[in-house]
């Protein structure tokens, strides 16, 4: 895996932007279209902000979800809310080409089965997304693959549901369409990321980020997060 350090949160966000902008306007030129999904959280919704403000031929470009959890539209707790108020209001994104999980569902399995579908009709059969991005939890879970969830056990499918975990059942892609993925890009911020970075770097699959592949992947890491990494330098 290729990594960066950066000297904090704001350089990673800004990098981060300008690394998607790059790779949006290389695959619309080389594919004719962009396949983005995103993850959550709060280097990312900067990251976001920033991305609205550069200069992408929008039109060509297709915003999917990594992973939602189970909860109402606007709630807080929705990545959705958050993609809605850091990017497709500050972005010329056409509304048709925002591709929501649908977590509001009651039959949750068949939400997912259909999901899988959506990627399908946006990015091919089976699909391949232009670029993921992930984030690390303290724990070492990424996107909604979290330590013990059956989830971590699927190999048939693209998007399925998860148990409770954190007070919320979640919607989230699996390691199929996670590892079909032309470009993998990690942001890894917050001090409490430190003791779980090098086994993320050391691909240790005792941890569910461990288990992604790594040979497309480019982590941006802040200094914070960084610290129990020996071989880390500032870029």
């Amino acid at each position: 895996m290729e990594t960066r350090i950066l000297a904090d949160a704001d350089t990673v966000a800004r990098e981060a932007a300008r690394l998607i902008a790059a790779e949006a306007r290389a695959a619309v030129a080389a594919r004719g279209r962009f396949v983005v999904a995103f993850s959550g959280g709060r280097t990312p919704w900067q990251m976001l902000r920033l991305l609205a403000g550069e200069d992408l031929p929008w039109a060509a470009v297709h915003v999917v979800q990594v992973d939602e959890r189970v909860a109402p539209a606007g709630d807080p707790d929705r990545n959705l809310t958050h993609l809605h108020e850091s990017l497709l209001v500050r972005a010329p994104l056409p509304a048709a080409n925002l591709h929501a999980m649908p977590v509001e569902d009651n039959d949750l399995d068949a939400a997912a089965g259909r999901y899988a579908r959506t990627l399908e009709q946006v990015a091919g059969a089976p699909p391949v997304l232009d670029l993921v991005h992930l984030g690390l939890g303290p724990d070492g879970h990424t996107a909604s693959l979290v330590p013990g969830d059956p989830v971590l056990e699927l190999n048939d499918r693209d998007v399925a549901t998860t148990g409770v975990y954190q007070n919320r059942r979640r919607m989230t892609l699996t390691y199929p369409a996670l590892g079909r993925a032309r470009r993998i890009l990690w942001l890894v911020t917050g001090a409490d990321k430190a003791p779980v970075l090098p086994r993320l770097l050391a691909a240790d699959r005792s941890i569910p980020a461990g288990r992604v592949r790594q040979d497309t992947a480019l982590l941006l890491a802040e200094t914070a997060a960084a610290t129990q990494c020996p071989a880390a330098g500032l870029s």
